[in-house]
């Protein structure tokens, strides 16, 4: 019995995720309420603070359901031979994933166009902040781990590189969300890959 119960209260906030996602990406965090969520669901809203706090703490949730690249950044080895060989690859699988994927499309359009960070939603921003931040700090080691395998110039600064490198990689997501017939994310995958690594490699504004 208490298996079965255990089960049951996955299965139920299991459901008001999936139902938190179809509600947010159809009317945009600010605007979906517990109540629209809990009817999506079947449950009542009492199930929902059950499992969760409050909006931000679903918002979390929400997030944290779903892999992010950083998360990947983050188990990186030092002993690897060619460390931007596994950013690299690790680029190609985020840009096509997007483009095939529909969830991954959900998800980010929820993400970066149908969530204000209002005071609502506090705890759902310190959690973006705290991310972006170990992003930034992930990819800034592996640039200084490439420069010591001589892989990128001696006298980059991996800091403003990394900042720079990761907001290449969102503002092409965001742009493909917004407009994808502008391009074929897919298919330039490797070209917008080198992008973002040759001008890593060849920035003069990256040297320190």
């Amino acid at each position: 019995m208490v298996r079965r119960t255990k089960e049951e209260a996955l299965e139920t906030r299991s459901r008001i995720l999936e139902a938190a996602e179809t509600i947010f990406f159809g009317r945009g965090v600010a605007h979906a309420t517990l109540a629209d969520i809990a009817a999506a669901a079947g449950v009542t809203r009492g199930a929902i603070y059950w499992h969760f706090s409050n909006k931000a703490d679903l918002v979390c949730a929400l997030l944290n359901s779903f892999s992010e690249p950083v998360e990947e950044l983050s188990r990186y080895s030092e002993v690897e031979d060619d460390p931007l060989s596994v950013m690299r690859a690790l680029l190609l699988r985020t840009f096509q994933q997007i483009a095939t994927c529909s969830r991954t499309q959900r998800i980010n359009q929820i993400f970066f166009y149908r969530c204000e960070l209002t005071s609502e939603l506090g705890d759902f921003r310190s959690n973006r902040q705290a991310l972006s931040l170990h992003s930034s700090a992930c990819i800034a080691n592996i640039f200084v781990c490439a420069v010591k395998k001589g892989l990128l110039p001696a006298d980059l600064d991996a800091h403003r590189a990394a900042i720079s490198h990761r907001a290449f990689i969102e503002g092409i997501i965001r742009q493909w969300l917004l407009v994808p017939e502008s391009f074929d994310i897919y298919q330039e995958a490797e070209r917008l890959a080198n992008i973002s690594f040759e001008m890593v490699a060849l920035s003069s504004a990256l040297r320190r």
